[in-house]
């Protein structure tokens, strides 16, 4: 009885029905962001006929930090590009009225060297896919033959005469069997 109540209720005959709301103020607080508002803020509030909805304020607070992060990715995506064209010579701010047929060429040469790379490895992709899948192929047939020949061998094993006595005649089929496997496998000179 001493672990049923708390400390100091020891003899007031209440249980641990308080400690139980205590936990859930405090988880509540913690999934809502904070400790709540005070009376002067809370009157405040309702006075100017806002709405406060905290749940509401949390959406807000996570939709802001995805967008920054949105605008990270994307000033990096366009450093990037920025980046890549003046490696390779192509610039929006350079432009030769005589050499615009010579970029669009390197342009489609470039385009058609980086699909011809795709498609090689594409298909190299694909090659190893399949092999992958042929040899799960041969093990799962090998598997299931070989316990195929389990059962059977099981089977005949097990199998009993009618009066309960087990048949011999597979029994001794099989020592033979395993004899001259020892013996072929074992030592082949003779």
């Amino acid at each position: 009885m001493k672990n049923f109540f708390r400390k100091g209720e020891q003899g007031t005959g209440t249980t641990n029905s308080s400690k139980s709301s205590g936990l859930n103020r405090r988880k509540n607080m913690k999934r809502l962001g904070g400790g709540g508002l005070s009376l002067q803020t809370f009157a405040n509030m309702k006075s100017q006929n806002s709405h406060y909805n905290p749940a509401q304020i949390k959406k807000q607070k996570e939709f802001y930090k995805n967008a920054k992060y949105v605008s990270k990715f994307r000033k990096s995506m366009k450093q990037q590009n920025f980046h890549n064209k003046d490696e390779t010579g192509e610039s929006s701010s350079k432009v030769d009225d005589d050499g615009d047929d010579d970029k669009q060429k390197v342009k489609s040469n470039k385009r058609i060297g980086v699909e011809e790379v795709y498609k090689q490895t594409r298909e190299e992709m694909e090659k190893a896919r399949m092999e992958r899948e042929a040899e799960i192929k041969a093990k799962k047939e090998a598997k299931a033959e070989a316990e195929a020949k389990r059962k059977l061998a099981k089977g005949k094993m097990m199998r009993k005469t009618q009066h309960g006595q087990p048949v011999m005649k597979y029994r001794i089929e099989h020592l033979l069997e395993q004899i001259k496997k020892s013996n072929n496998g074992g030592s082949s000179t003779a």
